[in-house]
């Protein structure tokens, strides 16, 4: 194993590309968590924004319109899981799996035509007379555009929810909707709005895998990627900075294993392709998470 062959200025730079749509989801699924509704059909709304993304990047030329693309396809199918869950009662947990199949299955139908054809191009920014600064520069300031979209999605939605009245509204939905109805909020319409800005968030994640990572379409090319973004709100304790820590954390960990893979480690290839799932699987046992919000999965009916 010749780990001489690793560069870390560029293994650090990549973290950041790897950590990206997961990010994206999983600030979504925050923001939708602390309204109190659990969606557990982040990764079929990843799949669907990955090929809607992909059909409209294709057939306009643009990524930009791919992305906006994608976060339309993301936020309607997580309409439906809104008008499911908020007007019909349905279960959010069976309903946001059954989001994930039906996800799945759309997107491998929509996805038949477009299988081994090559996204357009989305360059990297590098931002004048700061790119060139070493070792910071190549880290921070030759990405493309949507890693530093995702930074700033972490960051209005940290002010949002800290400073806005409107996230004080959503906060108080999610720790007690019936308090909130009571003191003449909109709880079923907070929910709903939250519920689509997650959709729209996790099909920027999967037009990030689409159009930015490979760029092709594949069927079932998020790889469990929706579940991790998951688990990263969890491991966050419902926090958008530590959220951010937990994306960067997956994604070095996902870089490193294929950078030691090809450095020829003697480590067998599907125990290095397990490592981010295992990793984040023990920092959630290690990690200690912060209390759910206190209506996180229950339904809401004002007639109660």
């Amino acid at each position: 194993m010749d780990l001489s062959s690793i560069n870390p200025v560029l293994l650090v730079a990549s973290l950041m590309v790897a950590a990206t749509p997961i990010m994206l989801a999983a600030i979504g699924e925050l923001v939708v968590e602390r309204a109190g509704v659990l969606n557990l059909g982040v990764e079929g709304m990843m799949i669907t924004g990955a090929i809607c993304g992909f059909i409209v990047a294709v057939n306009t030329g643009s990524p930009w319109l791919g992305f906006i693309g994608a976060a339309i396809g993301g936020a309607i199918l997580s309409l439906l899981f809104g008008v499911l869950t908020q007007l019909l009662l349905s279960n959010q947990v069976a309903t946001g799996l059954a989001l994930t199949l039906f996800g799945l299955g759309l997107s491998a139908l929509m996805g038949q035509g477009y299988i081994g054809i090559k996204a357009p191009a989305f360059p990297d920014w590098d931002v004048p007379l700061l790119s060139d600064i070493p070792v910071i520069g190549p880290i921070v300031f030759q990405h493309d555009p949507m890693v530093y979209v995702g930074i700033f999605l972490v960051a209005a939605v940290w002010a949002f929810l800290k400073y806005s009245r409107a996230g004080l509204v959503l906060r108080a939905v999610g720790e007690n909707h019936e308090a909130a109805h009571a003191l003449g909020y909109h709880v079923i319409r907070v929910r709903l709005l939250a519920i689509m800005f997650g959709g729209a968030c996790a099909g920027l994640g999967g037009a990030y895998l689409s159009l930015v990572r490979v760029p092709q379409w594949t069927e079932g090319m998020t790889a469990g990627a929706g579940w991790i973004a998951l688990a990263i709100v969890v491991f966050a304790s419902w926090r958008p900075w530590r959220l951010l820590l937990g994306a960067y954390l997956f994604g070095g960990v996902t870089v490193l294993q294929l950078n030691l893979q090809a450095a020829g480690a003697a480590i067998g290839v599907a125990y290095l392709s397990m490592a981010p799932y295992l990793a984040t699987i023990a920092v959630l046992v290690i990690m200690r998470a912060g209390r759910a919000p206190g209506s996180l999965g229950q339904s809401f009916h004002a007639s109660r």
